[in-house]
């Protein structure tokens, strides 16, 4: 049974930092998506970062602060040289993973790198996990290297599959020829963004990962995809994807223990 929304935006002001790739035509506001949750039978869930804010977090901790933080918390988005005092705080708002959010051509950090290095132990001295948001052949490639980090690394939206048939998909294929899959999680969000049924994808990672390695989040609120879906519609989506348990998932890479 799915009782977190482990992925949703919510921002009470639409304005953008410089250089980002779109605006909101509408806030997002925290009461609206606990209205959601409590319309769907939820009890918690995780507050992401939108890339449009850039690094600035504070929307995202100002949410936070309203809420139980055992049943919820944030994942923030900082630079690769965040200094500790910054980080520090983050964590003390709640904020459980850092996200890197690498599509559309983003750069991604060089792994051997003394500065990735430093950031990765920056994430081990406070359990944090990575989320990574990155295409899926461009993700094939760095699974391998992220998985070696000693830190959960958290996929998001599938892993953006680029093949209709799993069997041919070389994300897949890259989760499948992981020798170590025990810091592997993925989340399945957003599946409207695909041009493909995405089903047949969700049954071979749930097969490939270890048991309960899976959370689901709404994407909520569906920016730029808000004429093609709903909150309801994404959480019906959930019984396409086969009959799983959130709460272990949840508790490891979220600290939220289940009443």
């Amino acid at each position: 049974m799915i009782g977190f929304d482990c992925h949703a935006h919510v921002f009470e002001d639409t304005a953008v930092v410089a250089g980002a790739r779109y605006r909101p035509v509408s806030p997002a506001p925290l009461s609206e998506w606990l209205a959601h949750q409590r319309a769907h039978g939820l009890k918690g869930g995780v507050i992401v970062q939108v890339s449009f804010l850039g690094t600035d977090n504070t929307q995202l901790c100002a949410a936070l602060s309203k809420l139980d933080r055992q049943l919820f918390c944030g994942v923030g988005v900082v630079p690769l040289d965040v200094e500790d005092k910054a980080l520090d705080a983050l964590v003390a708002a709640g904020i459980r993973g850092l996200r890197w959010n690498l599509v559309r051509g983003g750069d991604v950090p060089d792994m051997e790198a003394a500065l990735t290095q430093t950031f990765f132990e920056k994430l081990r001295r406070r359990n944090l996990h990575l989320e990574v948001h990155l295409e899926g052949p461009r993700l094939a490639k760095l699974l391998g290297p992220l998985s070696a980090q000693g830190v959960a690394v958290v996929v998001d939206h599938f892993g953006l599959p680029s093949e209709p048939d799993p069997a041919a998909d070389p994300m897949i294929n890259a989760v499948r020829g992981l020798s170590d899959r025990s810091t592997l999680f993925f989340k399945f969000s957003g599946h409207y963004r695909s041009p493909f049924d995405l089903a047949p994808h969700a049954h071979a990672l749930r097969e490939a990962l270890p048991s309960e390695h899976v959370v689901w989040g709404s994407d909520w609120p569906h920016t730029q995809y808000e004429a093609r879906t709903s909150y309801g519609r994404t959480h019906k989506a959930i019984r396409d994807w086969g009959c799983w348990h959130d709460g272990p998932a949840v508790s490891l890479l979220y600290g939220v223990v289940e009443t």
